[in-house]
């Protein structure tokens, strides 16, 4: 896993991508985390490296951290980060409203992938209910259940959970923090309850 960390505004996210030899039979680089960092913590306190690790089978020998700056567009691996920089900043800019990256969703389980797809087609500037998105991903009576695997969404800004508003019109939740979420919302042009 290739793991390199960037700043957006004041905020930082953790992004990691997993390498060549760890990835489907295409041998397609993809990337299994785009999440934000709490002041002060590294990218070690990522939610999903001990998920990675037991999933794949890795140690800690097999994350390599690069920094932002130091990686390579002639390693497959190293530019998919760099395109994934490069797309979240044009996002953050206002010049992209859709991403266009390869996601490895298999951390999550068959009914939270399901979730985390649907969170896909929420657009730009669109918000929904939990309710709506529990819906959407035909479990009318789950929104409980939406809003849980909308919290473990291992691709924060990519895979717009922040859409997701309470069904009174207020913010309700992020588990990256209710700054972020504003700060999304905002750049969407989202105005909702106080």
């Amino acid at each position: 896993m290739i793991v390199t960390t960037a700043y957006f505004g004041s905020y930082q996210l953790t992004l990691i991508a997993s390498a060549s030899s760890n990835v489907d039979e295409h041998n397609s680089p993809r990337l299994v985390e785009v999440n934000w960092l709490q002041a002060g913590d590294s990218w070690h306190s990522s939610k999903s490296v001990p998920k990675l690790k037991k999933h794949y089978k890795l140690d800690d020998s097999d994350f390599e951290f690069i920094d932002k700056n130091s990686l390579s567009i002639s390693d497959r691996t190293q530019a998919l980060l760099l395109t994934a920089i490069e797309q979240i900043n044009e996002y953050i800019s206002g010049t992209r409203k859709d991403f266009d990256l390869p996601l490895d969703m298999s951390l999550g389980t068959e009914f939270q992938q399901r979730v985390w797809r649907g969170l896909q087609t929420i657009s730009h500037g669109e918000t929904i209910s939990y309710g709506t998105l529990a819906k959407r991903v035909n479990s009318p009576k789950g929104f409980r259940a939406v809003a849980n695997a909308n919290s473990k969404n291992p691709f924060s800004i990519i895979v717009p959970c922040h859409r997701v508003i309470a069904s009174d019109g207020k913010i309700g939740g992020y588990t990256g923090g209710l700054d972020k979420k504003k700060y999304l919302l905002a750049l969407e042009g989202v105005t909702y309850k106080a």
